[in-house]
């Protein structure tokens, strides 16, 4: 294993390489191998996803079997992925678990006290919209911005 510290590799883990990574990051219980990171990245060679496979290998990210192929090791965040979380074999934006919960709690705040005219009633329901529509955006901003 590398002992590269975490911002030696988020200098490195950019472009193509972060792709493969973020690949190899949704299926971490299999190896995979360099013609099919080829074919499903489509990269125009076998050796653009051979050399970014051994640039992942230098930062100690993953290891390379007796086959050929290649497999997780360690999963770091940095950059883009500080913002994701695994959720089986997906990737989504941590904010994506604030957006639903406070979209929950705003509509059974609405189904239990919404035909209340109070303007505590009316600010609550300003601020907890404002909430909402602020995290959703944050989260659809960063699924955007997912590298795969």
């Amino acid at each position: 294993m590398s002992n590269l510290s975490l911002a030696e590799i988020e200098s490195q883990l950019k472009g193509k390489t972060l792709l493969v990574y973020w690949f190899m990051l949704k299926s971490p219980s299999s190896s995979v191998g360099v013609r099919e990171i080829q074919r499903k990245l489509g990269f125009s060679s076998p050796s653009v996803a051979a050399h970014h496979l051994d640039k992942l290998h230098g930062l100690g990210l993953v290891e390379k079997t007796m086959r050929g192929e290649y497999y997780l090791t360690r999963e770091v965040k940095v950059g883009v992925l500080r913002f994701f979380t695994r959720l089986g074999r997906y990737m989504v934006p941590r904010y994506l678990f604030y957006s639903v919960w406070f979209s929950t709690m705003l509509v059974v705040y609405l189904v239990l006290y919404g035909q209340s005219g109070s303007i505590h009633n009316v600010v609550a329901i300003m601020f907890g919209g404002l909430a909402c529509l602020i995290l959703w955006f944050e989260t659809i901003r960063l699924w955007m911005q997912k590298p795969f």
